[in-house]
């Protein structure tokens, strides 16, 4: 048995996540119940978490998701569950947040050990698109000329293939890591970077695994 003023959250979080598609944040919630702080809200989330009818999803800021209603008259006066709204695929809110996993530093110049460090790494969720991501540090300045510079973060969807042109990061012989555009020359595998004052990388197609295409960049001043 819920409260009315966890009847009346749960359908709200509800209403706003079927209408938007990103739940509400505190403030708004707190506002829409008449609360004094935030401090009662965060028990009523709490409340309906135990209760089974929200869930708050991990890695991410604000992020409910609402399992179930209360149960509700129809207009013949009986009663039926209400089914939690499907939300609508709208883009990803600016301020929602996911983390993601810092792999370490990769170079832009010369190969370096590949995808080491076990850190998490916080990103705006709006610069990601659907997929698995990961971020390195980039290290070298041969990308200079795509805006890619020495202590950017490069934001890295999981991919196994690439198509010509494309910015990726490529494993070469298993052991080391590079982050260039990538090209095909007959059976040959060619990584070009973006600075004059480096030459192109040619392999055997059997040499090179990619292990993402480049998704976005962080840089911190």
């Amino acid at each position: 048995m819920l409260t009315s003023k966890q009847r009346e959250l749960l359908h709200y979080i509800n209403e706003r996540v079927g209408s938007t598609g990103v739940s509400p944040s505190f403030d708004e919630m707190r506002e829409a119940l008449s609360l004094k702080s935030k401090s009662g809200v965060h028990r009523l989330i709490s409340a309906l978490e135990e209760r089974g009818f929200i869930r708050r999803l991990p890695n991410r800021a604000r992020a409910l998701e609402v399992l179930r209603t209360p149960d509700a008259p129809t207009p013949t006066g009986s009663a039926e569950p209400v089914r939690a709204r499907e939300p609508k695929s709208l883009p990803v809110a600016a301020n929602d947040v996911i983390e993601i996993p810092l792999h370490g530093r990769i170079a832009a110049g010369t190969p370096i050990e590949a995808l080491q460090g076990t850190e998490m790494f916080s990103v705006p969720a709006a610069l990601l698109g659907p997929g698995e991501h990961y971020a390195l540090e980039v290290s070298g300045d041969s990308m200079v000329e795509e805006g890619i510079l020495d202590g950017d973060y490069a934001l890295v969807r999981k991919a196994d293939q690439a198509r010509e042109g494309e910015i990726v990061v490529a494993l070469i012989d298993g052991e080391e890591a590079t982050l260039k555009t990538y090209r095909r020359e007959g059976k040959m595998i060619r990584l070009d970077p973006a600075n004059g004052a480096y030459a192109p990388q040619r392999y055997e197609e059997g040499r090179v695994e990619i292990q993402g295409r480049l998704a976005g960049l962080i840089r911190r001043y």
